[in-house]
């Protein structure tokens, strides 16, 4: 594996990990909003969605696309960090695959 394959996908696993923190915790921000909180979840729901869709792209985003809407739209249920797990599994869990996925995607 070359060095400039794992320097990018550190890149990659450090700017989605921003990238998820963010989306989990704009997510968790409602609680911080009594009353408004589930209107702003009721907006925020197929946001937060379609956020995670398109920084996990294919079934791993839609898997967490629709979970992250879920959570969202259900009350008492914006504390799961969602994208934060997605991470985990794509970058700790499934390191290999993805660091695979990013060499043949840099080779084409």
């Amino acid at each position: 594996m070359e060095n400039t394959d794992i320097q990018k996908f550190k890149q990659l696993k450090n700017k989605t990990l921003i990238y998820s923190l963010l989306i989990d915790a704009l997510g968790m921000l409602s609680y911080f909003l009594p009353v408004l909180g589930d209107i702003v979840d009721i907006v925020w729901a197929p946001v937060s969605g379609l956020l995670i869709y398109l920084l996990y792209k294919k079934r791993l985003g839609a898997i967490g696309g629709i979970a992250g809407f879920i959570e969202e739209i259900v009350p008492q249920t914006d504390i799961i960090p969602t994208a934060s797990i997605l991470w985990f599994i794509k970058f700790v869990l499934n390191k290999e695959k993805t660091l695979q996925e990013l060499k043949n995607r840099n080779n084409k």
